[in-house]
């Protein structure tokens, strides 16, 4: 597991997913835990793939799945670029 990479968390990695969510995981914290258990820091994915809320996670690693097709990564386009020597109208 690296930075960038897309989990889908169920009840399966821990009891606290009772309602499945998509996480893309920023970092992998060096922390201490029980065997098998890890820290996932990441940011909870909204129905398109948008990062909606920062989180750690406390969370099994048998239980840990990747989604076969990965929720979108494609970045929303919020302008027009302008290239140089174009002129902006409008």
């Amino acid at each position: 597991m690296k930075s960038g990479d897309v989990l889908h968390l169920t009840r399966a990695a821990s009891v606290q997913f009772l309602r499945p969510i998509f996480v893309r995981v920023i970092r992998l914290p060096n922390w201490v835990t029980y065997d098998g258990w890890l820290w996932i820091e990441g940011y909870e994915l909204g129905p398109k793939g948008e990062a909606v809320v920062r989180r750690s996670l406390f969370v099994q690693m048998s239980g840990l799945i990747w989604p076969d097709a990965p929720v979108s990564t494609a970045r929303p386009t919020t302008r027009r670029q302008i290239r140089r020597g174009q002129v902006r109208v409008g």
